[in-house]
This record gives C-alpha cells, structure tokens and sequence, in this order.
C-alpha cells in the first residue's frame, strides 16, 4: 500500500470516528433532553413528599399531576378515576341519578351547555352559557369537570345547592335541585300538523339511530310523511358512530364528515349508503346555542349536502374528538385525538355552524299588559275569578293535544318558521 493510500485510509476512518462520535454524541443530548423535564418532576415531587406541611401519597400526586397535564391542553381533554371512568359509561346507556344537565370548562369556569329536556335542570331554569360559580357551597374556581360532574350527581331524591349566574346577567342566583333518575331517552317525536312530523333528539347514545328510525315508521303507520323538522336545540353531543348513521338515515350520498388527527394516516372519511330506508320528504333542522359536537355533525352534513335548511342560533362550536383511552389500573384518559370537518371542508372549532335562517328565539315575556298585547281581557285573566271545576279536571286529565301543539307554535317562533319553510320552501329529499 503506498504512503498516500495509507493516509487517504486513515483520514477516512478518522472521519468515520467523527462521525459516529458526533451522532452518539447528539444521541445522548437528545436523551438527555427527553429525560431532562422527568427528572425535574421527580426532583419535585420527591422535594413535596419530604417537606410538604401534609402527608400526601404518591398516587395523590401523581393523579394529580396527570390531572394538570392535560386539562392545560383544551377543556375537553381529562383524566379519570376509575369512578370516573365507570360514570362515563353510564352516560352513554342506561340511566344516571342527577340533574339531567351537560357542563363543560369554559375559561376556568364550569359553563351549562345544556340542560336536557325535562329534567330538574331544565324545569329549574338552568339554561347553555349559564355559569355555575358554586356546588354545595364550594367555588368552582379552579374544579375539574369531573369533580364538579361528580358534585353534582348524586342519590335520587336529594337535593344539591348551586349558585348560577345566567347567561347575560350578572347577578348570582342560588337553586336548589332534587336529584331524579334521569333515564337515556334520547328521541322524541310530535306531530304538528297531519303528515308534518316534529323529532326532537337530545343527545346522541348507544341507542339513538334505532329510536330515530322507530319513531318515524311509527309515524308513518297512520298517514304519509309529508316534512320532517329535526330538533337539535341544546343537544350537547354524544357518540360520534350515532352522530354518523343519524346523518346517514337522512342521506343516500355525499360525504358526513371527514376526521383528521396529528398525522395523515389518522385520517378518516364517512360517506354515507343509500339502503332505501330514508325519509324522502323535505327536512328542517333546528339549531342554538346548546347544540354541541355531535349535533354540529349532524347540522354540518345536512346543510352541506343541501338536504336540509338550517333554522335558529348560532351552534356551540365544538369541532374536536376525544378518544376515551382506558389504562390498566381501572382509570382512564379522555384525550382531545382529532378535529372533524363538514363535508365542504370546514372546521367548527370555536367558530359554530350558522343557520340558513337565523332567528333568534323569542322569550315570551309574561309581564306585559294583556292590552299592550292587543288581547281581549276575559273572565280567566282577572285575578281571584272563580276556577271552572270540568276544566281544570280536564287540563289534569292532559289536556286537548291539539290545544297544546298551538300553544308550543305561539311561543316558540323558531319552530314556526321551520314548519313554514317546510310547507312553503322545501328542500330536495333525499329521494331526489
């Protein structure tokens, strides 16, 4: 080998040692740099349960710590004790004893998303955007949601105190609610006017879609559909797979919705099947407000797929999906995983799906003067007049339906305007 091959082969490996050195070198930095902030923690959790004022456990501050890890992260990522993982199980089937509300972490401040329907919460007054500032006496400054959900719940037929403060005030109110069992029932249904079928849904779980279709072909035993308004008024949300086949039942083509994580693989689209069993009338969709997650789903894919107008406010806004990830010991995490976007590519996230038509409700005001409201002043309106006996049994024994139907028209305009625009203004169905 001569001279200059010998130091041609000798500057290469050294380059080569240089090499490997310099890229183990940078291996033990980046080590050190993922291992650096857990050996912080430990430092600081090791400093705590030495010279914390307490005695506190381990696990108490490990929990806690996950805790803090990820609700800085959004208000919708949470860890979950295996109670509250048990409850979480709940929420979807079955039954719960509570108040019948949906909260959420807004700001640092447990906010009502909405109330469900009939429940103490809704006949208590408690609407979405409500701020409940106290539980039993103890701020919510600070709580986590479980915590306050945990709170909140409790045995059947005893009451629970909260200090509220509404929406658009700023005066704090105390309630005090008694707990109730709050069955799952999530459909509802009301013929307005013969062939024109209201459908009120107000969360969407395990069993939505089935009570969905059962109450329209039940609808449809005595006379032909003629329209379909579907209400989605302060539904908070719910399962993601009933949100989807919802969607479907009223679609025979087009894409739902389209979910994208942190990576592209992530990714996944739902279009939905034509099978025949859609309703082919014209279709309404109610929104506000308390319509969350789910409902936006639902409202995205009609609107989009121009199946359906969208009547009322402004939707809450929640365009993420969380995976509830269960862990060995019996708890679990319930993280924030991807974003869902409506058909025509949008993203809802604290930005709300706006109507077709947007008319605010209008909240009857019981304190006007009867001839400021251009009414005749009869025998019933006095006060202190005499009760007629066959009506009042009459109105115990649930009233004329009918009657009924034309008092929920008078005070909910929103409702209104969707019936008109189904009579007068029709969209294509989905047969077409």
């Amino acid at each position: 080998m001569s001279r200059l091959n010998k130091v041609l082969t000798a500057f290469l490996l050294a380059a080569i040692l240089c090499c490997a050195g310099l890229a183990l070198a940078q291996q033990q930095q980046q080590q050190e740099d993922r291992f650096g902030p857990l050996k912080r923690f430990s430092q600081v959790l090791d400093l705590v349960e030495t010279n914390y004022v307490k005695d506190v456990t381990r696990k108490d501050l490990i929990d806690g710590a996950i805790v803090g890890m990820l609700q800085q992260l959004d208000p919708h990522s949470t860890f979950l004790t295996k109670e509250d993982f048990k409850e979480m199980q709940v929420s979807t089937s079955g039954e719960f004893s509570g108040i019948g509300i949906e909260i959420s972490v807004e700001n640092g401040r447990i906010t009502v998303i909405s109330p469900i329907d009939d429940t103490p919460a809704d006949k208590a007054g408690l609407r979405a955007g409500d701020v409940i500032v106290e539980i039993e006496g103890q701020t919510t400054q600070d709580m986590t949601l479980m915590d306050a959900v945990q709170r909140i719940r409790g045995p059947k037929g005893k009451p629970v105190s909260l200090t509220v403060v509404h929406k658009g005030s700023n005066k704090p109110e105390k309630l005090r609610i008694v707990r109730e069992a709050i069955p799952i029932v999530s459909v509802k249904t009301t013929e307005l006017e013969p062939g024109y079928l209201l459908v009120r849904i107000t969360r969407f779980n395990e069993n939505t879609t089935n009570e969905l279709k059962e109450a329209v072909k039940n609808a449809t035993k005595e006379r032909p559909l003629l329209g379909l308004i579907l209400d989605l008024r302060n539904n908070p949300g719910g399962l993601l797979d009933q949100a989807v086949s919802v969607s479907d039942f009223f679609l025979t083509k087009g894409r739902i919705v389209t979910i994208k994580g942190r990576r592209d693989e992530q990714r996944k689209d739902f279009d939905s099947k034509k099978d025949g069993a859609e309703p082919a009338v014209p279709v309404t969709v109610l929104i506000n407000a308390g319509s969350a997650s789910a409902s936006e789903i639902v409202a995205g894919a009609l609107q989009d797929n121009r199946r359906a107008l969208l009547v009322g406010d402004k939707t809450f806004g929640k365009g993420s999906v969380q995976t509830v990830i269960p862990l060995s010991d019996g708890s679990g995490v319930k993280l924030t995983t991807a974003l869902y976007y409506t058909p025509s590519g949008r993203s809802i996230q604290a930005e709300g799906i706006e109507p077709d038509f947007k008319v605010p409700l209008q909240e009857p005001d019981k304190e006007k003067d009867l001839f400021a409201q251009g009414h005749q002043v009869r025998e019933r309106d006095l006060s202190r007049h005499l009760d007629n006996l066959s009506r009042k049994k009459k109105s115990a024994e649930g009233g004329d339906p009918k009657l009924k139907i034309k008092e929920l028209m008078e005070r909910d305009n929103q409702l209104k305007l969707a019936l008109e625009l189904l009579k007068y203004a029709p969209v294509a169905s989905a047969g077409n």
